[in-house]
């Protein structure tokens, strides 16, 4: 790629909104890229560097909105991107995708849902996409990836790492899947970009689930976004007590979708359920063949946070017992400890 070309795109990237505008306007991915530039915005030539570098690389590739490999789903947006910069299996932005987010602060049990549901779409051949975030986010890529491939939607460069903590996790999406962005590689995410990075995601998405969603979140701003691009928006219920729901129900009251299984999607995409014997969580593989764990000390584990102490005295079983059973519980993936006790995982 030279500089001139280099420049171009990264002028695409950079318009401003009512530039943006105009340069929808133009039928062609040579009109567009030669009107791409302005006086008043120039380009660093270190940034032309990075970019030039950036595309050197086998799996990198930036893709316009004039050209026949953009998603359709994602033209057909208010705003959308001009180009979209991308690292990974690029086909994968054309196959049937279903985003899933909710909360960063997210519970055991949300986590717990996030994985089963991007496991099961997954397998059904579903790419389940999502925001690489912290908590709902992250169970997603990390499930879909047990069974497959994901996408993950940026708000910066596809070369930086953020949140740092998945780092790791973000390199692991770049070789099995997807990482796209509308932002050029090098750039810093700002507080400001995300939500047009959501934008994208409900954009290029079949269908957004929503696993936990507090009233004032992201992800109720995602949902919004969805609702706008006329995209079916599902839900995961939760407690009525607890707030972390409190945005959630909002959804279900307004005419979101209620998700409890992968068939429900499943089904609302017309895509075949999963046939029975191909159990895809880790808990209903474990209920068929459980040895280790005692049943009793199980079933008196709530949903909630229950306490080592509460879990004696409803068990009747001495706490050494209680205390080693546990252990074998969480193992299996039945149960999980949080500060205060153990909460029960797993389907009804």
């Amino acid at each position: 790629m030279d500089a001139e070309l280099a420049e171009q795109v990264l002028a695409l990237a950079s318009a401003p909104a009512q530039h943006r505008r105009y340069l929808r306007s133009l039928g062609s991915r040579e009109l567009l890229l030669t009107h791409a530039k302005r006086a008043d915005t120039p380009i660093a030539p270190s940034h032309v560097r990075h970019f030039q570098d950036w595309m050197r690389q086998p799996d990198c590739c930036y893709i316009t909105i004039r050209d026949k490999t953009y998603p359709e789903l994602l033209r057909q947006i208010d705003d959308p991107p001009l180009v979209l910069f991308v690292s990974g299996n690029a086909k994968l932005l054309q196959a049937p995708q279903v985003a899933i987010i909710g909360s960063r602060m997210a519970s055991p049990i949300g986590l717990h849902t996030a994985d089963y549901f991007a496991r099961g779409l997954s397998q059904a051949g579903v790419v389940v996409s999502s925001g690489l975030a912290t908590g709902i986010d992250g169970a997603a890529h990390r499930g879909a990836l047990q069974q497959g491939t994901t996408l993950a939607v940026l708000a910066n460069g596809t070369d930086v790492y953020y949140p740092p903590r998945h780092r790791q996790l973000q390199q692991q999406i770049r070789q099995a899947g997807v990482l796209v962005s509308e932002l050029p590689p090098g750039m810093p995410p700002k507080r400001g970009l995300f939500p047009r990075r959501n934008r994208i995601l409900s954009g290029l998405s079949l269908l957004v689930l929503i696993i936990e969603a507090k009233m004032s979140s992201g992800t109720m701003s995602t949902a919004a976004l969805a609702n706008a691009q006329n995209k079916d928006v599902w839900v995961v219920p939760g407690s009525i007590w607890d707030v972390a729901f409190s945005g959630s129900f909002k959804l279900l009251k307004e005419g979101a979708g209620l998700a409890t299984s992968v068939d429900d999607i499943l089904q609302e995409l017309n895509l075949a359920p999963l046939p029975p014997s191909d159990g895809i969580t880790a808990s209903a593989q474990i209920n068929s063949s459980r040895s280790l764990a005692n049943d009793q000390l199980l079933a008196n584990v709530g949903l909630e946070v229950t306490s080592v102490d509460t879990i004696v005295a409803r068990s009747g079983l001495p706490i050494a017992i209680v205390t080693e059973q546990l252990v074998m519980l969480e193992l299996e993936g039945l149960v999980t400890s949080v500060p205060g006790g153990y909460i029960r995982m797993g389907r009804r």
